[in-house]
């Protein structure tokens, strides 16, 4: 009878160490079931990224949380998705965050002059610190979600075109351009006396092999995903106007479902693998330069001087920056206390 006690007491103590982040709740109900909406292709490192994170959850939950993944928009495109997520007709998903400045505008924080190509080290200042935590807050409340943890970084964003070169900003004055959304893109298009024009990434290889746009704002990797020579894009003015990212996000409706092991997983996994998103991205955008190039699209780098003297201009014009884009003033003063003497 002691042997067999014994045995029962060490089959016990091993189920446990082998499920340490399983809540009771989860033991007792069926799977978890997550499905995250993505509005880029499956090749794209953000894809790439929460794929691979959905998966380490599923094993560290041992299949309790079980996760499917929609990409290229066949849910819903990052314009929409924040409503999707409010409304729990989705679980996750990681929006850029130029599509919620209708939501929250602080998110916008990135358009300001500061920022504009900024050092990689000074924009992570700001969204691991201060300002992306007020930002962070908003968000929240605004899309009744909870954030992840620090967000996945997509690169930096720049300029692309069909048919004009461009070499400076003013060359691309009068152009049709397609904004990803966010009012600080559209001021910036207007700054440059642009044609501002917003349409959903899914559409956009259609839009402009049709000419709807001579150009628009995206990032190497993104046009790169998209194979976008292939619809016309030929030049690229990479003057790192700002640097994108994405937030990633749990609706609340789904974060109700989970006992606090559950969520404390959900946020442990993506700590311990964030600073690995990032530099795959990092990588991707350099490769997808690479292919560009080979298919024909040429680059050109704005010099330092061209930079800043660019940056002292929107600096002078940021009052208007702000109106437009209705930056808080608490937002604007965190950004310009983390950024320091960069500007």
């Amino acid at each position: 009878m002691t042997q067999l006690n014994r045995r029962a007491f060490v089959s016990a103590a091993a189920g446990a160490l082998s499920a340490p982040y399983l809540s009771g709740r989860a033991l007792a109900d069926d799977t978890i079931k997550l499905r995250c909406s993505l509005d880029t292709a499956p090749s794209h490192p953000r894809n790439q990224a929460i794929v691979d994170y959905l998966a380490k959850i599923e094993e560290a939950s041992q299949g309790k949380i079980k996760a499917e993944v929609f990409h290229s928009g066949q849910l819903f495109a990052d314009l929409n998705v924040t409503k999707a997520l409010i409304q729990g007709q989705v679980d996750m998903a990681a929006p850029g965050t130029w599509t919620m400045t209708g939501l929250v505008p602080d998110v916008d924080f990135c358009q300001l002059p500061a920022l504009y190509s900024p050092a990689i080290d000074v924009y992570r200042r700001c969204s691991d610190g201060a300002p992306g935590e007020h930002v962070n807050k908003q968000l929240e409340g605004k899309v009744r979600s909870h954030v992840l943890g620090n967000w996945l970084e997509l690169g930096n964003e720049n300029w692309y075109t069909t048919k004009k070169e461009v070499r400076s900003l003013d060359d691309l004055s009068g152009l049709k351009l397609r904004s990803p959304g966010g009012a600080g893109i559209s001021w910036r298009i207007g700054f440059v006396h642009g044609i501002p024009n917003v349409t959903p990434w899914p559409n956009v290889p259609l839009a402009l092999s049709q000419g709807t746009f001579d150009g628009f704002v995206s990032s190497d990797e993104s046009v790169n995903s998209a194979k976008l020579w292939e619809a016309g894009v030929k030049y690229s003015y990479a003057d790192h106007q700002f640097y994108a990212n994405y937030i990633p996000m749990l609706s609340d409706i789904f974060w109700s479902k989970l006992g606090e092991a559950e969520r404390k997983l959900l946020r442990e996994v993506w700590a311990a693998n964030i600073e690995r998103y990032r530099a795959m991205s990092a990588k991707a955008q350099a490769d997808a330069r690479a292919t560009m190039q080979s298919n024909g699209v040429s680059f050109f780098d704005p010099p330092a001087d061209q930079v800043a003297a660019d940056r002292k201009r929107m600096i002078a014009a940021q009052a208007d920056l702000i109106r437009d884009t209705k930056l808080s003033a608490e937002i604007v003063k965190l950004v310009t206390d983390t950024v320091g003497s960069h500007s």
